[in-house]
């Protein structure tokens, strides 16, 4: 998933996002239209749309970068045009922050550990989906993982309030099946990537992952 392209000292620097969960992150609010997402962020280029789902054609993506050949922002909307999910590309998103803990660009074991220690309460504590990825319902959080030219590191996924109830399951929550391929967080089926080599999937004809 994602460029894996190493980093250029030509690349903007990339900005810091706080999350407020369930509300917003950075400077994109969940609920916002594609127009005012564009508006909220002068300095990305558009870099093309594409089908997140392959059940729900209404379902589409923007792939948004800081630099022409690096996908740094995916903003998912819904059948209304309301933005449901922001995913940061771990090699070039922004520093996506929740309460001074960097959720972008790590080291997946050791971030896993802090989240573990931080975030044990029942509204607010880890849960792991069917495929084993972490996240918190709560925070309307999923942590994924993402090839990069440093290694595998964390690409948070994140949805607005009223998608957020089972969100870190794969089956059943509202992140687009686009987010869930690729690189897993462990082994799954004896496979660290999904679909595993020789799964046949169910994707209708024409639907392809967008990267």
């Amino acid at each position: 998933m994602g460029s894996g392209a190493e980093e250029t000292t030509t690349e903007p620097v990339r900005p810091v996002w706080v999350l407020t969960p369930l509300e917003s992150v950075g400077p994109l609010r969940f609920g916002m239209s594609a127009d005012e997402v564009r508006a909220s962020l002068p300095e990305a280029v558009e870099l093309r749309r594409f089908s997140a789902e392959p059940f729900y054609p209404e379902i589409y993506g923007l792939q948004l970068g800081f630099h022409p050949a690096a996908p740094a922002v995916y903003a998912y909307f819904e059948g209304t045009g309301r933005l449901f999910c922001v995913a940061a590309d771990a090699a070039h998103g922004p520093h996506v922050t929740l309460e001074g803990l960097e959720l972008t660009g790590r080291v997946p074991a050791l971030l896993e550990d802090t989240i573990l220690d931080l975030y044990s309460s029942r509204v607010r504590g880890v849960s792991y989906g069917p495929r084993g990825n972490p996240g918190i319902d709560g925070v309307g959080m999923v942590l994924r993982v993402q090839d990069t030219a440093s290694g595998v590191m964390t690409r948070p996924v994140l949805v607005g309030r009223a998608w957020a109830d089972r969100c870190t399951d794969d089956w059943e929550g509202s992140i687009p099946e686009c987010e869930w391929l690729g690189r897993q967080w462990g082994v799954y089926q004896g496979s660290d990537v999904w679909p595993p080599p020789g799964y046949a999937t169910n994707w209708p004809p024409g639907w392809t992952p967008p990267f």
